[in-house]
């Protein structure tokens, strides 16, 4: 009877640790995938939104804020987790001259359920500050 508890304990220990590896594994993935997601985005957005006209009138870099903010919501969303993501971007600072971004994106993870006690959730934060610099 012994060795049939013993087997019982770890086939538990071993199903516990395959819960906390699912975990650990989402956790990780997302972030990475939304590192790249963030810092790509928004570099593009960047340059997508350059103001032409006054670049060419004066020679100085300048940067639509409103642009900035619709271009990037667009490519983020398309890239990232397929529009199946739980995101929240605060968009902290946008400066036009010189181009400038400060934003934080707040990703929600999937909830867990231990025993029906409690609910786990977590919130993978990723923060990036952007200067556009062009060299002359």
């Amino acid at each position: 009877m012994k060795w049939s508890f013993a087997a019982l304990g770890l086939i538990m220990i071993g199903l516990f640790g395959f819960i906390i590896i699912i975990m650990f594994n989402e956790i990780t993935v997302s972030n990475e995938q939304d590192y790249y997601t963030l810092k790509d985005a928004t570099e593009a957005a960047m340059i997508e939104s350059i103001d032409v006209a006054y670049y060419r009138l004066t020679g100085e870099i300048k940067m639509s804020q409103e642009k900035f903010v619709e271009n990037f919501t667009r490519r983020f969303t398309e890239t990232s987790t397929f529009g199946n993501g739980n995101y929240d971007v605060h968009f902290y600072q946008i400066s036009e001259t010189p181009p400038k971004v400060s934003l934080r994106i707040v990703d929600s993870t999937n909830s867990y359920n231990a025993y029906n006690v409690e609910t786990t959730q977590f919130d993978i934060v990723n923060e990036l500050s952007a200067i556009l610099d062009v060299y002359k």
